[in-house]
């Protein structure tokens, strides 16, 4: 029986600021740094042998994947994939998601954060939170980032990747751990959940809290539950 590891990386800096965060590259807190420490206690009570271990591109999930493994005392090489970035903001990028309510409304900034395929205007490519600008990215194909995005955006290329890189892999009954964003893993939670375009809306997912998820032969979810129960978000499943 394969198990699947989903951990949003811990606090950044800009979760603590609450400002819309999307492809720009932010570190983690000090809160951010021990959530992820935690999470990797958690995932060692489980005496399971962690496979493969993947990641987005970004620092914050990096960082939260390195803790994670150097609490497993393990030195696999993770794997870095782009496809598991956070949704592209557009033009919200870097601002306050308080004061952009008082400005917008709160049901606008609503609509664009939790709605399936309503996306913020693009990003000026000129700006230097546009991820063209941003160093971190210089291995992604130019006409594959983007100036904005939806969730439903941020769906499509994440389970593109999951179907060609990871789904063989639990087929094989391997063991993945994936480090990633809020708005990644909401995508593949709708995916291997089967969740309506209403239910997606209702889903969140906590910092630094492993969601393990054990798969049977047929990729069907026997089990699925967060590590650290204190902190476990109604996960709308069944």
């Amino acid at each position: 029986m394969p198990h699947l590891i989903l951990v949003r990386h811990g606090q950044s800096e800009w979760n603590l600021q609450k400002r819309f965060t999307g492809w720009v590259d932010i570190g983690l807190t000090g809160k951010g740094k021990l959530e992820a420490c935690k999470a990797g206690e958690h995932i060692k009570e489980l005496k399971i042998n962690i496979d493969y271990f993947y990641s987005s591109f970004q620092l914050r999930a990096t960082n939260t994947l390195k803790l994670i493994q150097d609490t497993l005392r393990s030195k696999k090489k993770p794997v870095k994939a782009w496809q598991f970035n956070e949704r592209h903001y557009g033009e919200l990028t870097g601002l306050n998601k308080d004061e952009m309510k008082e400005k917008m409304g709160e049901d606008k900034i609503h609509e664009f954060r939790r709605s399936w395929d309503i996306k913020p205007a693009a990003l000026s490519r000129n700006n230097p939170y546009h991820p063209i600008n941003i160093d971190t990215y210089k291995t992604v194909p130019r006409e594959k980032i983007p100036d904005t995005e939806s969730l439903k955006d941020t769906y499509e290329r994440v389970i593109e990747y999951y179907n060609s890189n990871i789904k063989n892999k639990l087929l094989d009954n391997k063991n993945i751990l994936i480090s990633a964003h809020g708005n990644s893993i909401r995508a593949l939670c709708k995916f291997l959940f089967k969740l309506d375009n209403k239910k997606i809306a209702l889903l969140e997912i906590p910092t630094g809290n492993p969601l393990l998820i054990n798969l049977n032969s047929k990729q069907g979810i026997i089990e699925c539950k967060y590590l650290d129960k204190d902190r476990a978000k109604d996960l709308i499943i069944f």
